[in-house]
């Protein structure tokens, strides 16, 4: 089986061009990953969303950019309880996960201390210069890496005293990537781990995260031209992680600074408040109705991504989400609208898309 190939436009830039419409994911996957791995960022995202393009029009790719989508609307608070989402809760994350090993990492610190103050006689002076020199280096840590030591030592516990722990940073990111995938960007590496974060790149403050092709997206912001679509897919994705712990865990504890980022975002638009609810309550409301249609698929991308099979994900994404029919993949509806009956009594009705709007799976 043919491999797609690459032929280069007169003006220089890298097009994609599938040589059969029955590449298989592997060999699209390897080309992705010679395209992002290109040193010149720029031009291997070009190249690969080039790809992407192709291998769309071609009908090779099937899921990307395919989720079904609630209508863009202003949404109530009402409406958003009506479909299980209470905002409170969605919205106010509480790192909460790691702070028993916090305590015990704290614990151990001062028992340590303790017992070398207690084995090699330390008088009070050598006590206190070693408490000083704990100080020094936690202070140090928080002044030139924003705490970025610290967190590498408590992932790297909470992982290995609490497994649950490592399975729900699994499910935040993985809804991050499989929301990106589903509603149209695509995603270009990702991170479970302080220690991963730090091998990889080199860097001490970021504890797991995904990263995208968007450029496109960026270039948007800086000429102040942001399109209402872009918007709408980047606030989606951001929220995808928060959204991913709320529905899962009833209660985000991760994604703080993911919320923290669309309100930056919506007030350097200069959005009202009420617009920025509205962009809000809509993102909240139609993340949650696409990661409630694949909660397998979400299960079987966080697995593979914990053991860090790239090229499987993409498989698992494109081939798996078409064959989700909604109505069989959670056992609640999908997405309920509040409307008024002619006796003015609020009911609920049922948006569930025709099996004929997916497209079939060879």
């Amino acid at each position: 089986m043919q491999s797609p190939s690459v032929r280069h436009d007169p003006h220089g830039g890298a097009v994609a061009k599938s040589t059969a419409s029955g590449t298989s994911l592997t060999e699209v996957a390897a080309q992705l990953d010679r395209c992002l791995g290109l040193q010149d960022n720029s031009a291997g995202e070009k190249e690969a969303l080039a790809l992407m393009a192709t291998l769309i029009e071609d009908g090779t790719l099937l899921g990307f950019g395919k989720a079904q989508q609630v209508p863009k609307r202003l949404y109530t608070i009402e409406e958003l309880r009506l479909n299980q989402i209470s905002t409170e809760r969605l919205l106010s994350p509480e790192d909460k996960s790691l702070d028993f090993v916090r305590k015990l990492a704290q614990f151990a610190a001062v028992s340590g201390v303790s017992v070398l103050s207690y084995a090699n006689h330390w008088d009070a002076g050598q006590t206190i210069a070693a408490v000083l020199t704990i100080v020094f280096m936690f202070t140090l840590d928080q002044v030139a890496n924003q705490g970025g030591g610290e967190a590498l030592v408590l992932d790297t516990l909470g992982r290995l005293l609490q497994p649950s722990y490592g399975k729900r940073v699994a499910l935040h990111e993985s809804g991050h990537f499989l929301v990106a995938y589903l509603i149209g960007i695509l995603p270009r590496a990702y991170t479970l781990s302080s220690l991963d974060t730090f091998r990889r790149y080199g860097v001490l403050n970021v504890q797991a995260g995904c990263q995208f092709c968007d450029e496109a997206f960026s270039q948007e912001v800086a000429t102040g031209k942001l399109g209402s679509g872009s918007l709408d897919r980047y606030t989606c994705v951001a929220l995808a992680g928060v959204v991913t712990e709320y529905l899962r865990f009833e209660q985000a504890e991760g994604g703080l600074g993911d919320v923290q980022q669309i309100d930056g975002m919506y007030k350097a638009l200069q959005f009202s408040q009420k617009k920025a609810d509205s962009e809000l309550r809509w993102a909240v409301l139609n993340t949650a109705q696409v990661l409630r249609r694949h909660p397998d698929l979400h299960d079987t991308l966080a697995e593979a991504m914990s053991r860090g099979g790239e090229r499987w994900v993409m498989h698992r994404c494109d081939r798996e989400a078409p064959a989700v029919h909604p109505q069989h993949s959670m056992s609640h509806p999908l997405f309920v609208d509040k409307h008024q009956r002619e006796d003015g009594h609020c009911c609920a009705r049922m948006h569930f898309p025709a099996v004929s709007e997916y497209p079939s799976v060879p």
